[in-house]
């Protein structure tokens, strides 16, 4: 089945071109489509189609130029010119650069159907007449070329058994680099790296280009090489980015240590082929990264558990609760470095993001349940912390929700810091709630708030909690609905001595008698 791609500014030209026959039938199927001249050649370079249906008047390039450029860099493509002009001189130039058959609009389709055949005769033909040797060669090439970049066993055998010199692969000094689309967009068209470095090597024949697993792959061969490509680099690095839309803009490359044997290449690959993988870590608007920015993962110690998960989802509750914006911000700084070095795979790293979101807004909804904080649905914040491509993003989601929680729990009457802890007490009495805990959350000292808080509120720490407390348990005991050790534990006494020796110290009298006095009925 041989592949055809169409090229037409007009997009409904463009469906019906795809719907005017039945191409499968024809031996031909689509493999895409194209708005204008410069992507209709990134897309001819990328997919290699055996025909090219092209418009002349296009934006960008002409359908006119690809053809010569296609010419002009070997490309084995044939093309069907469609134009809503007759002038001869198109037809001419279209000629002069092997273009077999020439149509114009309005469009008939049993004349489309002649010309789709007779190039599919001369696709036969040339195939079949392909010089043997010719194909041999291509074929030895890409398979040596696999060898080289996976680092086959065998490979030092390969090529001394092997005449390499017309796979013009002997060099000083090798690099990898892999390419593909910076937008994430899959139908975003985007420029093909090595037609920028055809050009800026002036078509000396120092880089090989191939596909390896699905990957656009680049094997630069010689300083000369290296050192156009470190020029491309400076575009990326330097002050100024890469203009919007430019051809340096579309690219996001990922580039392996130089090397100075092929024996050695697979390093190099290895290293562009983990870093490709660890784009998800980049910093807004990366379009690099290079084999000196790739950590030494086997050293490094840090892992995803469930403590991790539990301590930070604890801390940033915390902080959430005593609306601390400053230390929420150094939480996730310090939360995005720590998984930037770990080991796990990108999959776990976003699911642990996942839950710790999911288990921040399970405690919050339970200790402000009447505060209606607008949270999104889980199977909605699960997709939304899938579809992420980068970390930084999924951090910035995750600071714009923390930011709506604090907004949504805030007390609008607080005036002063004493305020808020007055607050978070109000909303953690129940649990084992200590001076030393919160204190660091409000960015004190214990024994430093402990003074402060005594002296405004007339009261030391542990007394206030225990009058809150049991205030809370007097509301408890005025009905049956639960015993008196489950109110002693949802007060948070653990022990239900103890909290009949506070209740009857702060009340004066037991948990029962108060209930019995005041109560619906006896325990």
């Amino acid at each position: 089945m041989y592949k055809i791609l169409i090229a037409d500014d007009e997009e409904y030209i463009r469906n019906g071109l795809r719907c005017i026959m039945d191409w499968e039938a024809e031996g031909f199927t689509v493999c895409g489509d194209a708005a204008n001249g410069e992507a209709a050649l990134s897309m001819i370079r990328q997919l290699r189609p055996d025909l090219v249906l092209i418009d002349i008047r296009m934006p960008k390039i002409n359908g006119l130029e690809v053809v010569k450029r296609c010419s002009e860099q070997e490309l084995p493509c044939k093309f069907i010119i469609i134009s809503g002009f007759s002038d001869f001189t198109y037809a001419q130039t279209a000629i002069r650069y092997g273009v077999e058959n020439y149509l114009t609009k309005p469009l008939d389709e049993d004349e489309l159907l002649q010309a789709v055949r007779r190039t599919k005769i001369s696709l036969d033909d040339q195939y079949r007449n392909m010089n043997h040797l010719e194909h041999i060669r291509r074929k030895a090439k890409d398979a040596i070329l696999h060898d080289i970049v996976l680092g086959a066993e065998d490979l030092p055998a390969l090529l001394e058994g092997n005449d390499i010199e017309p796979l013009e692969l002997a060099a000083d000094v090798y690099q990898i680099v892999i390419y593909e689309s910076f937008s994430q967009d899959k139908d975003s068209p985007f420029y093909s790296f090595a037609d920028l470095l055809q050009v800026s090597n002036h078509g000396q024949h120092t880089f090989n280009d191939f596909e390896e697993d699905h990957k656009n792959v680049i094997l630069l061969k010689g300083n000369y090489a290296l050192s156009r490509f470190r020029d491309f680099l400076k575009h990326y690095q330097g002050s100024n980015p890469p203009q919007k839309g430019s051809p340096l803009d579309t690219l996001f490359l990922a580039y392996g240590r130089p090397v100075t044997t092929l024996e050695e290449v697979h390093l190099s690959y290895q290293d562009a082929l983990t870093l490709i993988r660890r784009r998800f870590f980049c910093i807004q608007g990366q379009h690099t990264l290079g084999y000196d920015e790739l950590p030494d993962l086997s050293s490094h110690t840090n892992r995803i558990t469930p403590e991790y998960l539990q301590q930070n989802a604890e801390l940033l509750t915390g902080y959430l609760q005593t609306f601390n914006r400053n230390n929420v911000a150094k939480t996730l700084f310090r939360l995005e470095e720590y998984l930037y070095n770990v080991s796990n795979e990108i999959s776990e790293v976003k699911l642990f993001l996942t839950d710790l979101y999911l288990q921040i807004k399970e405690k919050m909804s339970v200790l402000y349940p009447n505060s209606a904080i607008p949270f999104s649905g889980n199977s909605a914040v699960i997709n939304i912390i899938e579809q992420k491509a980068y970390l930084y993003e999924i951090i910035q989601f995750l600071s714009e929700q923390f930011e709506m929680i604090m907004n949504a729990t805030g007390n609008p009457s607080r005036d002063n810091i004493m305020d808020d802890i007055l607050y978070y007490i109000e909303h953690n009495y129940h649990n084992n709630i200590k001076l030393e805990t919160i204190a660091p959350l409000f960015g004190y000292n214990s024994a430093y708030l402990g003074k402060i808080f005594s002296k405004t509120v007339g009261e030391n720490f542990n007394s206030y909690i225990d009058h809150m407390r049991i205030e809370h348990s007097k509301k408890l005991l005025l009905n049956n609905t639960y015993k008196v050790y489950e109110i002693a534990e949802k007060v948070g006494y653990r022990n239900v001595d103890y909290f009949h020796k506070k209740f009857r110290k702060y009340v004066g009298e037991s948990p029962a008698e108060y209930r019995k006095k005041y109560g619906q009925g006896e325990e």
